[in-house]
Order: C-alpha cells, then sequence, then structure tokens
C-alpha cells in the first residue's frame, strides 16, 4: 500500500472510531431528533445558509464513512426544509455521500479484492460491464438491502464512477421522498420501523421488480423485430424439433443429446462423419506421433540396457496404420451408428433458408427441405493458409491434406510455432525429415508460460529440428529442388529450403455456404453467440470450433451439451456455458498440459499468486520409466490452497492433469489432493507430491516449535 492510500485509510479509521469513542451516534437518533426538533427549526430560521451547509457536510461524511444514521439524517431533512426543499438536499447529499464511498472503496479495496478473487470476479465484472447500470438501478429502488453495502461492493467492481452516481440519484429518489415527507410529519413518528409499512416495503418490492419484468417484455419486443420480416413464413408444424449442421464434436454430441431425450433430431453432414478431430486432426496425428515416438526409443533405446537400433522407416506403411485408426474409430461416428440411435442422418451441404427452415442439397442434386423448431450450427474449422506471395503457387501441406502423403518429405518447412506446427514438426523429425521449424514471435507456444515452452524447444532440437523464432515469413518461390521459404530475421532475409511446406498458423471457423448471410446472422471469426450459445435468432445456436473461443474436441463437447439442452427446453430452463475450468494440452514429447491461469496470464491481469512446483525428475516412476524430465506447477492464491491453476510438463501430462481439473471444477484445494492415496510407483504421484511442497512451504512454524517443545518434555528434558 502506497503512502497516499495509507493516509486515507488513517483518515477514514479515524473518523469511524471517533464516532464511536465520542458516542456521536447519540445525535443521530430519532429520540435526539424530536428533542432538538424547534432548537433545529430556529437556527434554520435565523441562518439557514449555514444550517443547509453544516447538514450537507454531515450527511456527506455519514455516508461517505458509511455511517449509522442516514436515514434518521434525511427525516432531519424533511422536518427543517419540508418536502420540496428536504428532497433536492437529501437527493443529492446522499448521491454524492454514496459516490466518495464508493471512490474510497475503489481506491482502497479495489486492487486487492481483485487480486486475490479476481478468477471468482471475471463473471461479475463481465456482467457489471454489460448491465451494472441496470443491476445497481433495481437494488437502490429497493430500501430493504442497506445503501452502505451497495456503495462498498460497487466500488470493488469495474462500474465506472459517473454511471454509478446518476444511476443512484434516480434510483434513490423514491425512498428519499418517502423518508422526507415522513419527516414533515415528525411528531406523529415514534420509530424509523413505523415509516416503511408492510405495504410500502411492498410497493417498492414491486418497483425493484418492474424494470426485470420490463427488461424481459423490451426482450420479447426485439426478438420479435429479429422474426418480423420471417413472420410469413414461420410454419405451424414442423418437421423436426432440431437440425444439427455439422457432424464433428459438437454436432455429434448435440444429435446424440436430442435421440437421448425423444426429440426428432437431423444430423447433416457434407463431406465426413466425425470431423476434422477423427479424419485430420486428433486421431491421426496422435497416431503419427505415437509411430514417431517408438522410432525415437529405438534410436535410444540404450537408455535402457538395448541397443540402439536405428527404425527402417516405410512411411507409406506408417500412413497405412493411421488410417487403419481412423477405420477402427470410425465406427463410434458412423451413420450407422447414430441411425440406431434414432438421429436421422442425412449427407449433403446444408443451408439455412430461413430461422425454421433448413434446405439440404445431397451429392446426387437433389434438395431436401426441413422445417425445425431450432438449428445447432457445428460447422467446425479449417486451416489457415496464410496470403504469402508465391504459397499458392509452389503448393502446401495443412494438416487436413498432409495424411494423403505416401512419401516422408526428406525437407520440410513447418511454418507455425503452436501446439499443431510443434506436434508435428517433432514427429517428421523422428521419422528421419530433415525438419525446419520457422515462427515469427520470439518464442515457440506463446499461450504457455516460458518455461514450458522451453523444455518442448530443447526436446525439438535435439530430436533435430532446426527451430527459427523471430523470424517471419515474407514469400514462397520454387527452389533448384524444391521450394523456398523467403523470411526476416533482424532486418536480413534468410533463405529456407526445403521439399515441402507445411502450414500450421491456425484454424478459421467454417462460415461459407450455410446461409449466414442470407439471414443476417453476424460473424468475425467465429459465429457471434451470447453467453446461452443463441445467435442473433434465439431459435438458432452456434457450438465448436465454429462458435470459439475454444478450439478443441472436448470444449466443443461442452458447448454441445448447453446447445442442445437450451434448443430443446430453453422455453423451460436456459443455461449458461461454462467456460470456468477448461484443460487443454500438446502433444509433444514431452507433453505440456495446463487448466486455469498460466503465470504470465496471472501477470498480466494483476493477480496474486504463488508459485508451487514438482520437478517431475525426482519421481521415482519416472526416473524408472527414463522420462525423469519435466514439472508440475500450481497457482495458487497466496496462503491459501484453492488452485487457481496447473501446468504439467512430462510424460502423460494430459492424463495427470485430470486430478487437477476435477479438484478446480469442484472447489477442492492442495490439501485434498495431499490427502488422497496415489499408487505407488506411479507418474500421478507427481500430483501428491506438488501438494506436498505446497503444505512445506505453508507449515505451522510456531505450533511446531510448541511440539518441539512437548517432546522435549516428554523425554525428561
Amino acid at each position: 500500500m502506497n503512502g497516499r492510500k495509507l493516509l486515507l485509510l488513517l483518515l477514514v479509521l479515524a473518523g469511524v472510531l471517533a464516532f464511536f469513542a465520542l458516542d456521536l451516534q447519540r445525535y443521530l437518533s430519532l429520540d435526539e431528533l424530536k428533542r432538538q426538533q424547534a432548537a433545529l427549526a430556529d437556527l434554520y430560521a435565523r441562518e439557514p445558509v449555514v444550517v443547509i451547509g453544516a447538514y450537507f457536510l454531515v450527511y456527506l461524511a455519514v455516508t461517505a464513512l458509511s455511517l449509522p444514521g442516514a436515514a434518521v439524517l434525511t427525516l432531519a431533512g424533511g422536518a427543517l426544509f419540508g418536502l420540496a426543499a428536504g428532497t433536492v438536499i437529501v437527493s443529492f447529499a446522499s448521491s454524492i455521500g454514496a459516490l466518495l464511498a464508493f471512490l474510497v472503496a475503489r481506491y482502497l479495496l479495489r486492487e486487492p479484492v481483485q487480486q486475490r478473487f479476481g478468477a471468482r470476479l471475471a463473471q461479475i465484472n463481465a456482467g457489471i460491464e454489460r448491465d451494472g447500470a441496470f443491476y445497481l438501478f433495481t437494488l437502490r429502488l429497493v430500501p430493504i438491502v442497506p445503501f452502505f453495502i451497495i456503495n462498498l461492493a460497487m466500488g470493488l467492481t469495474r462500474m465506472k464512477a459517473w454511471p454509478f452516481y446518476w444511476v443512484s440519484q434516480l434510483g434513490m429518489l423514491a425512498g428519499t421522498v418517502v423518508y422526507v415527507n415522513a419527516g414533515t410529519q415528525l411528531a406523529r413518528i415514534d420509530s424509523l420501523a413505523g415509516i416503511l409499512s408492510p405495504a410500502l416495503v411492498g410497493s417498492f418490492a414491486l418497483l425493484g421488480v418492474f424494470p426485470w419484468i420490463a427488461r424481459h417484455i423490451v426482450s420479447a419486443v426485439q426478438r420479435g423485430r429479429v422474426y418480423a420480416r420471417w413472420r410469413s413464413v414461420r410454419p405451424r408444424r414442423y418437421d423436426r424439433n432440431l437440425v444439427v449442421i455439422g457432424a464433428g464434436a459438437a454436432g455429434l454430441v448435440s444429435a446424440y443429446i436430442a435421440a437421448t431425450v425423444r426429440a426428432k433430431v437431423t444430423l447433416v453432414e457434407r463431406h465426413k462423419m466425425g470431423g476434422d478431430c477423427l479424419n485430420y486432426g486428433c486421431v491421426p496425428s496422435k497416431a503419427l506421433i505415437r509411430t514417431a515416438k517408438l522410432a525415437h526409443q529405438m534410436r535410444h533405446a540404450s537408455r535402457y540396457g538395448l541397443a540402439d537400433t536405428p527404425p527402417a522407416i516405410d512411411f507409406a506403411q506408417v500412413m497405412d496404420r493411421v488410417h487403419r485408426v481412423i477405420a477402427e474409430i470410425e465406427p463410434h461416428d458412423s451413420v450407422a451408428r447414430y441411425t440406431g440411435l434414432g438421429v436421422d442422418v442425412v449427407q449433403g451441404q446444408a443451408r439455412l433458408v430461413n430461422p425454421w427452415t433448413v434446405a439440404i442439397t445431397r451429392e446426387d442434386g437433389s434438395v431436401q427441405t426441413l422445417t425445425t423448431r431450432a438449428v445447432i450450427l457445428a460447422t467446425g474449422a479449417e486451416p489457415f493458409v496464410p496470403d504469402l506471395p508465391g504459397l499458392k503457387e509452389v503448393g502446401c501441406l495443412t494438416s487436413d491434406t498432409l495424411w494423403s502423403l505416401r512419401t516422408l518429405p526428406r525437407r520440410l518447412i513447418v511454418l507455425g510455432g503452436g501446439p499443431i506446427g510443434c506436434e508435428l514438426a517433432q514427429a517428421f523429425a523422428r521419422l528421419g525429415a530433415e525438419v525446419t521449424q520457422v515462427e515469427m514471435a520470439p518464442r515457440l507456444m506463446l499461450k504457455e508460460d516460458e518455461d514450458a515452452a522451453g523444455l518442448v524447444r530443447e526436446s525439438l532440437e535435439r530430436d533435430g529440428v532446426r527451430v527459427l523464432t523471430a523470424h517471419r515469413a515474407l514469400r514462397c518461390e520454387p527452389g533448384p529442388d524444391g521450394k523456398r521459404l523467403i523470411a526476416e530475421h533482424e532486418g536480413r532475409e534468410v533463405v529456407i529450403e526445403g521439399d515441402e511446406i507445411l502450414c500450421a498458423v491456425g484454424r478459421v471457423a467454417r462460415l461459407q455456404g450455410h446461409g449466414l448471410e442470407t439471414l443476417g446472422i453476424p460473424t468475425g471469426r467465429v459465429i457471434e453467440t451470447n453467453d446461452y450459445l443463441e445467435t442473433l435468432y434465439p431459435n438458432i445456436y452456434a457450438a465448436g470450433d465454429a462458435a470459439g473461443p475454444f478450439q478443441f474436441t472436448h470444449t466443443a463437447a461442452h458447448q454441445a451439451w448447453y446447445a442442445a439442452v437450451n434448443a430443446l427446453f430453453g422455453s423451460l430452463k436456459t443455461f449458461k456455458a461454462d467456460y470456468s475450468v477448461i484443460p487443454w494440452a500438446t502433444f509433444t514429447d514431452p507433453e505440456v498440459a495446463r487448466v486455469g491461469l498460466s503465470e504470465d496470464e496471472a501477470r498480466r491481469q494483476g493477480l496474486a499468486f504463488e508459485v508451487t512446483r514438482y520437478g517431475i525428475d525426482d519421481l521415482d516412476r519416472a526416473i524408472a520409466d527414463g522420462q525423469a524430465h519435466g514439472f508440475v506447477k500450481v497457482l495458487t492464491v497466496p496462503g491459501k490452497d484453492r488452485i487457481l491453476g496447473v501446468t504439467i510438463v512430462g510424460e502423460h501430462a494430459a492424463d495427470l492433469l485430470a486430478e487437477y481439473v476435477l479438484a478446480m471444477k469442484h472447489g477442492l484445494g492442495l490439501n485434498k489432493i495431499l490427502g488422497t492415496l496415489h499408487i505407488y510407483p506411479t507418474l500421478a504421484e507427481a500430483n501428491k507430491y506438488a501438494a506436498g511442497e505446497w503444505k512445506k512451504a505453508h507449515k505451522p512454524e510456531a505450533l511446531l516449535r510448541w511440539v518441539e517443545r512437548y517432546h522435549a518434555w516428554r523425554r525428561g528434558e
């Protein structure tokens, strides 16, 4: 705390302590006001300006310091100044005093509160930014909620001072009039409780509820406007309860849920069931990575007491295995399986005709038109190919097209240093390609902490990958025996030779060809949705990669539950998509897995945190497996075991992370993990030992000194 804050805090504390120590609250009682009413009225008649000024300042002090007595002061305003003048004076005094309390709380408390509870307050802050004035106005209308609590609580949020002031002035006006009017009849008042009769409290409560009712009415009107131009084509009966466009992770889960609850659902897929994950992403890449890891282990078999054996790699056979793995998993996502579940599966291109009608163009050119209560857009994403001069002419591979390769590229240029680029660069290097990885940023894997990304880079380079960070791709051109990528590094051009270029610079949502433009559904990088995954039209939802903000199979399935339940049961109950605990992993060797905040993110958000770190090189099972590298890093609230985020680098990091995901989801701290029995010897013990490291750093030294004395006493010393 800086000097100014400390001084202000001392002044506030001094004012509060003086108020109670000098028993000043006796002057702000109803009985005292009645006794002094005549004297105050006489003084006001002689010195009106002085009395108004003094009254105003006292009111400011009481409200700014959140002291008891504002209600009595308001009555005094009515008794002294009458209804009209009293209302004006009290209204401004109370609003300005509330603003001062708001600013004091903000200046002294918001920063430490946000640092300690920032993750929990994120949704509150988002709600305040969106609807803060509405919430404040409603609270001000209901005098049941103590106003000083509202002042202090709002000061801890990100609400701006000016909206707080004018909304408070407007919202408190009705209650001010009631109390000032009561003050004009002071002789008839026996207690403060008598001012607010049950009928009056009920009236205020209804007044407070009215904005919510009005808001729902406005929302209904807005929805009506959205649908206005389609009103004439809205069907009276529907062919389906739900049409799902896209049979990737989000689409499959949506259709599965709909069929499970006996809704009539059609699932439309224009290409392959299972989407990108099964056919081009998660499944084939992990199959390739497994083969590459085995080749790596054969080359380094001496680490395990065997002879190093250069693997005889037939790349065509490697790719055959990849496709066998896809074929083996394919039945899980097949037309036959989903048809058996009760889903109507249609192969074709789906296009929205209006909010309730979907036209499906089949491969033979025929068109099927379906009307539906709701639609879920699960159209997925595809690799982004940058508009790099010459790239189109020389050609490139993507994570979608490389699976058709039958010959291993002798020299491979990987453009991109994110998860996909790192995974594939390492896999191809281990299979025998000369790999050069080019990344524009100063380091690989920018979404991870530098220590985690650093271990991955070291591993890539040990495997023979030439990692070029801070290299900005400029253009591509044909080379004498292949392709060239020209990059800029430290102000000069660098020529990189290769036989193939693999673009792995990210993925973009598939937004074209589905009628979004016809309906005017807003899109940016993804389809725009609200917290309930609704698009512009409340009966049309989006989920998965097409909706963002994450592009993982597990988050697509997670969103699908919310989209499907809201689409089918939204008239009864709606659910906001929950992104509070989202894990992910990069399947390099070593793996990098994370949930919650990283160190970099916590610092950028200005949060207070502690870091606990356990080195996996000390773990018995990791040593026995020859995988003694990596770490478990846990971010916690200072002085507490509540987990803010976890990063694990090492063998099976993605599997180890599950325990922390469970703990964060259900509010379990490191003490619970430490108290959980873990089998020996397993990699999972790393989680327990990380919790143990936290416990050692927070052991109760004072108590242990007394325990030491106790043991000495037991020894007779």
